[in-house]
């Protein structure tokens, strides 16, 4: 399923893989000019050209959402390219499960760079576009992918949780600085979803029960999380579908 929304620009984090690509394609197979941003480059290069192939816009900006000079210099490569952006997907996401009892600090702030400071750099470069977009009378979108982590606890998830929990609770937020400017900020919660995350895990413990939760309960695709966006981001510019819960039915 594709949707009408020719003539905007979107910026996609976490572009590489998973429910950033799956947007990314979506949204270019619906008329965006997308821009893709993640680490690592000839993954988001292969992306744009296979969009580009297909009859879209795009372009791919190695960008790692951790290192805030570099996320400053992707936004102004994106508004050379493609001008002003009006829809940004935070997509850039990292679990990385393990028991608060292992000390892992380096997991822990790795996650909180990415999920959390991450979405914020981001946002910071690219509020003023969104808000002079809304101000001229346009559509102007931010959605963040969240996780329904940020509300169900799960052992062993803990700091990953947390971090979904602030992005959510950012979202909200954001809505009381954003909404009265005509932004429209979608917070999106996924249950189960067949990404790269779990590829992450270094818990052989914990990977398999992953593994046993997707042969129990089956998962979404990255594919349906894209729709969901697509949809969301399509509705006419009063309509903002601020909370999103999606989750396969036997999760439910």
């Amino acid at each position: 399923m594709t949707y009408e929304l020719g003539n905007r620009t979107a910026v996609v984090t976490g572009a590489a893989s998973g429910m950033g690509a799956a947007t990314a394609e979506l949204l270019a197979a619906s008329g965006v000019r997308v821009a893709l941003l993640a680490r690592r480059a000839d993954r988001i290069a292969g992306l744009a050209e296979k969009i580009v192939a297909d009859g879209g816009q795009a372009i791919a900006v190695a960008t790692d959402v951790t290192d805030s000079a570099a996320v400053t210099s992707a936004a102004d490569a994106v508004r050379r390219a493609y001008g002003r952006v009006d829809l940004v997907v935070n997509a850039a996401g990292v679990m990385l499960p393990n028991p608060i009892a292992a000390g892992r600090e380096d997991e822990w702030q790795r996650m909180i760079d990415t999920n959390v400071t991450g979405a914020l750099r981001v946002i910071r470069a690219f509020a003023g576009d969104l808000i002079d977009t809304a101000a001229d009378g346009r559509t102007a979108d931010l959605v963040n992918i969240s996780s329904i982590g940020a509300h169900v606890t799960f052992p062993d998830y803990a700091v990953y949780g947390a971090t979904k929990a602030a992005l959510t609770h950012l979202s909200a937020g954001l809505r009381t600085e954003f909404g009265p400017r005509d932004v429209r900020v979608t917070n999106i919660e996924p249950g189960l979803t067949d990404t790269e995350l779990g590829h992450h895990i270094d818990n052989p413990t914990l990977s398999r029960q992953l593994g046993g939760m997707f042969e129990a309960l089956g998962g979404l695709s990255a594919a349906e999380i894209a729709d969901l966006v697509a949809y969301a981001v399509s509705r006419p510019r009063h309509v903002n579908l601020r909370q999103l819960v999606v989750l396969p039915t036997r999760q439910a």
